[in-house]
């Protein structure tokens, strides 16, 4: 089976699974897991950050922060189709009792002024404007990279209004690698930074949390109120402290196949539009003749699994588990698929 559905689907290598097999362990809750504080220390070294704290999931992190961030009657500010809002299950306003204003980006992107045009006045009619949220890479911007020199105009003024600034890194080496950008060239930038360990990097489970010791102190009491308090933890840790050490840098082939599928897909006269590819998630929408459900049907009778993002809309994600091979099977079968028109 070849998987496009997600990065997610990933599995633990061998040279992983032996590392996770033979880590040292503790009661992380006592703070006693040598490797979940390794692993800890090495995020928060890597991003210029003072404290990292080890999350089960993305969203659990993510909710976190924005709690830590904010009070009851807050609002939240953020691109219309970002995670924090679209995929995690209303946590907002259940978790943190935060309300929401979207901004409507250019494929989760947006500028500066889009805040500053969304904060509130000091008015006891409104919410009180606290935090900003950007997700890097874009997940349903088809994994478009959010630009540095716009998050610095962000970051600047967010500081100068009083607002934290929280990155939903999920696939954020990703974006750091289609863009040249570094770590601490984000860590500079924001209050808060969650990076998940369990998408193209590799790791069967977790997500990070980094920020000043402040913030992860209180983020901790957090974590334990959202049932994320763990004991010898160590053995999954050791598979992020893995990935983030040995599987950053093979992202780059994840980025090249999913460039050869694009590129195949630009060419296809049933394609309609294909998003310009920059990491490795492809999104194309299917000519309006095409019926998406024979489509999809069509690439499962080829062995091949993909997700749809809307009318018409498709996803492909490639990773670690996705050959050379792999790709070339699927472009075959792109280029095999026959629409009736009917005509």
């Amino acid at each position: 089976m070849i998987d496009l559905r997600s990065d997610t689907v990933t599995i633990p290598s061998q040279e992983m699974i032996v590392a996770m097999a033979s880590a040292k362990v503790g009661d992380d809750v006592f703070g006693e897991d040598p490797t979940i504080n390794e692993l800890q220390d090495y995020a928060a070294n890597l991003f210029g950050m003072e404290a990292a704290l080890f999350f089960p999931s993305g969203t659990m992190a993510n909710q976190t922060a924005i709690k830590v961030h904010t009070r009851p009657g807050d609002e939240l500010i953020c691109e219309a189709e970002a995670h924090v809002h679209y995929y995690e299950g209303g946590g907002i306003a259940s978790n943190s009792g935060v309300s929401v204003n979207l901004i409507p980006g250019v494929r989760g992107v947006f500028e500066a002024q889009d805040v500053l045009d969304r904060i509130r006045p000091d008015n006891v009619h409104f919410p009180t404007s606290k935090i900003v949220c950007i997700e890097n890479s874009c997940n349903r911007g088809g994994g478009k990279v959010f630009p540095v020199s716009n998050i610095k105009s962000i970051s600047d003024a967010c500081r100068s209004n009083g607002l934290k600034l929280h990155m939903d890194g999920a696939r954020l080496f990703n974006a750091m690698l289609a863009e040249g950008s570094s770590p601490k060239n984000h860590g500079d930038l924001f209050d808060s930074i969650s990076i998940c360990l369990s998408k193209g990097l590799g790791a069967p489970v977790g997500s990070i949390l980094i920020g000043d010791a402040k913030f992860i102190s209180q983020a901790r009491r957090v974590r334990k109120v959202f049932g994320g308090g763990m004991r010898q933890a160590g053995f999954i840790a050791a598979g992020g402290l893995f990935a983030l050490k040995y599987n950053v840098g093979r992202l780059a082939i994840d980025h090249e196949h999913a460039e050869l599928l694009a590129s195949t897909l630009i060419g296809l006269t049933y394609v309609k539009q294909v998003y310009n590819q920059e990491t490795n998630i492809v999104v194309f929408q299917l000519q309006e003749y095409v019926d998406l459900t024979e489509f999809m049907s069509f690439l499962s009778k080829n062995g091949i699994t993909a997700l749809t993002m809307g009318p018409r809309m498709v996803r492909f994600v490639t990773h670690l588990g996705i050959s050379r091979e792999q790709v070339d099977t699927t472009i075959l079968a792109l280029n095999s698929y026959k629409v009736d028109r009917g005509n």
